[in-house]
């Protein structure tokens, strides 16, 4: 009996550990793939013979990719990175508000208006795009702005738009972080409060000393998620910072690019579709890497969030 149950624990293990090997093989496979393509030599491309491993390993696809005429790369990730960390920064602020507002206090219309938060989750971004760019592109307050001024403002090629939306909880993915923040607070024990308010604390202090420590898990979490969507947003980044460079914005335009290069040596031909797949594969590496780094040091506050996140008193 013992060794039937060892030889069934043994089974099971080891199927879990297949299964967890797919998955993450399935995960990393196209990253390596990627990463293989863009550490080979033209030559390497165009032979039958190499398949995983490049045969002659060259950094000179990174460099031309970092160049100005291709991604203009240490541009592109600062603008990208302060981008990202604005946004992120001001979604989990408006966001941890929004979503304690609603997970503790009543006010008329609570079920409407947080029915209308789930369909700023179901509803894609790409539906209002044209009222978006009209609104931004002509921007007034109930008329004032032009009352006083008498035109319109037009907020395109700059940050305000995602200010704006971001404190308005109708940024990227604001719908989820409201519904996350709002269902972990709604599993902390009421008790806390009462105890707080008994103690002679008002409705922001109890907020701010004693409810948003216990929050940090789950805003941690709001803001990696928020950032990583925020790094590789290109909806946003297109209707509203075209005149930015940034690294997904620059992505697509690798091929007319390395057109563009390639004249500019008095060649006529066109970039062949294999090095533009490559280049594409560079830039796409290059776009990921900060986001591993960031990774790194901040995986273990991502997993105790996560962890912590689940738990209800």
């Amino acid at each position: 009996m013992l060794l039937k149950r060892t030889a069934g624990q043994g089974a099971v293990s080891v199927i879990r550990g297949l299964l967890l090997f797919g998955l993450c093989f399935m995960i990393i496979q196209p990253l390596l793939m990627k990463l293989s393509i863009s550490l080979m030599t033209e030559g390497d491309l165009y032979d039958t013979t190499v398949t995983l491993l490049p045969r002659h390993l060259t950094w000179a696809n990174y460099e031309l990719a970092a160049s100005p005429t291709i991604l203009n790369y240490w541009k592109s990730l600062f603008n990208t990175f302060w981008i990202s960390l604005s946004t992120a920064i001001l979604q989990v602020a408006a966001c941890t508000l929004t979503g304690y507002g609603f997970a503790r206090f009543d006010f008329p219309l609570k079920k409407f208006w947080f029915a209308c938060v789930i369909l700023v989750i179901i509803i894609p971004p790409q539906t209002i795009s044209t009222s978006l760019y009209m609104y931004f592109s002509s921007f007034d307050i109930f008329g004032v702005i032009r009352a006083v001024s008498g035109r319109t403002l037009n907020l395109r090629n700059s940050f305000t738009p995602y200010a704006l939306m971001c404190a308005t909880c109708m940024g990227l993915k604001d719908g989820l972080y409201i519904f996350m923040i709002r269902q972990y607070f709604k599993g902390i024990p009421v008790s806390l409060e009462e105890a707080a308010y008994v103690d002679g604390c008002g409705a922001f202090h109890t907020f701010w000393k004693v409810m948003l420590p216990d929050a940090v898990p789950i805003m941690t979490s709001c803001f990696l998620f928020a950032f990583v969507w925020q790094w590789t947003d290109r909806f946003y980044t297109n209707n509203f910072l075209r005149g930015f460079s940034t690294l997904s914005g620059n992505l697509p335009g690798i091929q007319q690019r390395l057109n563009q290069l390639k004249s500019t040596t008095g060649q006529s031909l066109q970039v062949s579709i294999t090095r533009v797949q490559q280049m594409i594969s560079t830039g796409v590496i290059m776009t990921i890497v900060p986001l591993l780094i960031l990774y790194v040091f901040a995986q273990r506050g991502f997993v105790e969030s996560l962890s912590t996140s689940g738990l209800k008193d």
